[in-house]
């Protein structure tokens, strides 16, 4: 329980169902007479509750699985790039397989329809709980990411997968590339490389190209050591060096064109 020279447990809402938030509200009504707290805010998707989390703090996101566009364990790794990241507590209707992950990672969760008492144990103790860590979220949800996130500025922003037009590798960060700009995700590119194999290519091992956005190939003027074809994108001026490594796809694409 939460002691008395404690501010009140910051709490936000996050679920696709206005039910299901509205029945959140009046749990956490029932426990707010003996744990002192206070509802942030509630919204209907990761989307929103990384905007809303921009503008203010939280200490706990009482959090669903199952939402469209974005599920709660996407939304919950994404959140880990806030400077002060809240807590997570997973809200979900039966799946066992889900439930015992959850078990063997001591991640917290609320199985539906919740019940008061559960989520006041809950709660008591998110100040104190360990937070899951980005390979424990990887491994509840193996299934590749719908977004990257860069963070900026306290700010939160998504990438649509679908929309990057090249990944490469600079220093300990990767610069993800769409047709509108460029961002710094803190990644490994050989883990995204894993992640992706069906959508993205390596065409030098320093950057890994979507294939959707290669146009074609083009001879360089000149041969630097880094072989003598450069990959033609999309949406981008920019003009990327194959490998003598990765000469190859030239060939593999050249098929499919």
């Amino acid at each position: 329980m939460t002691g008395s020279g404690e501010r009140p447990l910051r709490i936000v809402i996050v679920d696709d169902e206005a039910p299901a938030r509205s029945r959140m509200r009046d749990l956490l009504a029932d426990c707010a007479a003996c744990l002192p707290l206070t509802i942030e805010g509630e919204v209907d998707s990761g989307r929103a509750v990384l905007a809303l989390l921009a503008a203010r703090a939280a200490d706990v996101v009482l959090l669903d699985i199952r939402m469209p566009e974005m599920d709660g364990i996407e939304v919950a790794q994404h959140l880990q790039k806030l400077d002060n990241p809240p807590a997570v507590v997973f809200t979900t209707a039966y799946d066992a397989y889900a439930i015992r992950a959850f078990e063997v990672h001591a991640v917290d969760y609320l199985l539906k329809p919740i019940r008061a008492g559960r989520l006041r144990e809950a709660l008591s103790r998110v100040r104190s709980a360990a937070r899951p860590g980005p390979e424990v979220l990887r491994e509840l949800q193996p299934k590749p990411r719908a977004f990257l996130s860069a963070q900026e500025r306290g700010k939160i922003h998504l990438i649509p997968v679908g929309e990057i037009l090249y990944l490469k590798a600079e220093l300990k960060y990767v610069t993800v590339r769409d047709a509108r700009r460029e961002f710094l995700v803190d990644e490994s590119l050989t883990r995204l490389e894993h992640e992706y194999a069906e959508r993205f290519v390596r065409v030098h091992r320093n950057c890994l190209v979507a294939r959707h956005a290669i146009r074609g190939f083009e001879r360089a003027a000149g041969d630097s050591g880094e072989g003598n074809w450069l990959v033609v994108v999309n949406g981008c001026d920019e003009k990327i060096p194959v490998s003598r490594r990765q000469q190859h796809i030239v060939r593999e694409f050249g098929k499919d064109r």
